[in-house]
């Protein structure tokens, strides 16, 4: 009966689809590959188009177009013997309820003619007795018991002190249980707050950011573009120094000390240039004047050598 309400229910759709994910049952998924033989489809195919007709007939409607292949039909004649298996467990559950309704207006019956035969018949009853009787017989129902019986009220009264225990323990645990997700969900709000204001702060920023950005980027141009003037600036002093005969081993060093030997020689030589520049203003005697020129020539000589030797000794030493 359920099985077929699903049918009813998809005419109010313009479409009629099938339903190739309805639940199957271990013996009829594992015989799919049996169903899908084109020698058996047949055969099921006519009963699965007789109780679609059945079914949409009984709804007031006519079956939907749809094609019927191998693996159609076998979902729909699972979907009719699952159908048909609950349409007759339905009757039988029907039938047994019809039977026990039939017992209980029998039993009915002879309680009334009882009561009537000792004169306890409704009619006769006052209003002050027929009013309780039917407010515990009310109760029983309530309480789905079959007497009213003091024992059985006692009873169905404790199941439902164990019902209402055990709904009241599963209240607790829920509250507790939502105390918990409220206090993740005020902690999530304020960290979703906090997120958001972090957030308009940094889209704040972005523009700011940008002009920086763009300010690093033609920095970085002009650095390299001093870098490689630079490069050819250190490249051409370079050539000039191994033009010049530049080597590695005349450090700083060793100029240093090439020029405190120099300011020496300059030291000694100074009065020598002196006395030669003091001769300037004698009057002229060429054959004193050709002495002490030689004299000083010899002088000057000589302290070229020095300079010469101190020079080849600091780079022979450097070396």
């Amino acid at each position: 009966m359920i099985l077929k309400e699903f049918f009813i229910m998809s005419l109010h759709h313009p479409t009629f689809e099938i339903p190739f994910e309805l639940p199957l049952s271990s013996t009829n998924t594992a015989n799919i590959d049996t169903v899908l033989d084109p020698m058996l489809t047949e055969p099921k195919s006519r009963e699965v188009k007789e109780w679609l007709a059945k079914t949409f007939e009984a709804a007031g409607k006519s079956v939907a177009e749809f094609e019927y292949t191998p693996r159609s039909v076998a979902y729909l004649h699972n979907l009719f013997t699952v159908s048909k298996a609950k349409d007759e467990a339905a009757r039988l559950v029907a039938r047994d309820f019809r039977q026990k309704a039939s017992e209980y207006r029998s039993q009915a019956a002879r309680i009334r003619e009882v009561l009537e035969n000792v004169g306890l018949a409704r009619e006769s009853l006052p209003s002050h007795v027929v009013a309780p009787a039917q407010v515990l017989a009310n109760v029983a129902n309530l309480l789905n018991i079959r007497d009213t019986e003091l024992s059985s009220f006692l009873v169905a009264m404790g199941d439902i002190s164990l019902r209402k225990t055990g709904v009241e323990e599963k209240r607790a645990k829920v509250q507790k249980e939502s105390k918990v997700l409220l206090d993740f969900t005020r902690k999530a709000l304020a960290r979703l707050t906090y997120l958001k204001r972090t957030l308009a702060q940094l889209e704040d920023e972005v523009a700011p950011c940008e002009v920086q950005i763009e300010n690093w980027k033609t920095n970085v141009q002009v650095m390299a573009a001093k870098e490689r003037q630079y490069l050819q600036q250190c490249a051409n002093f370079k050539a000039v120094l191994n033009h010049a005969g530049y080597a590695p081993e005349i450090s700083h060093r060793v100029l240093v000390e090439m020029a405190e030997h120099r300011k020496d020689l300059e030291k000694k030589t100074k009065p020598i240039l002196d006395t030669l520049r003091s001769y300037q203003d004698l009057p002229p005697d060429k054959a004193l004047a050709a002495l002490a020129i030689e004299d000083k020539k010899r002088q000057y000589a000589v302290a070229e050598k020095y300079l010469e030797d101190v020079l080849q000794s600091a780079l022979a030493n450097s070396g």
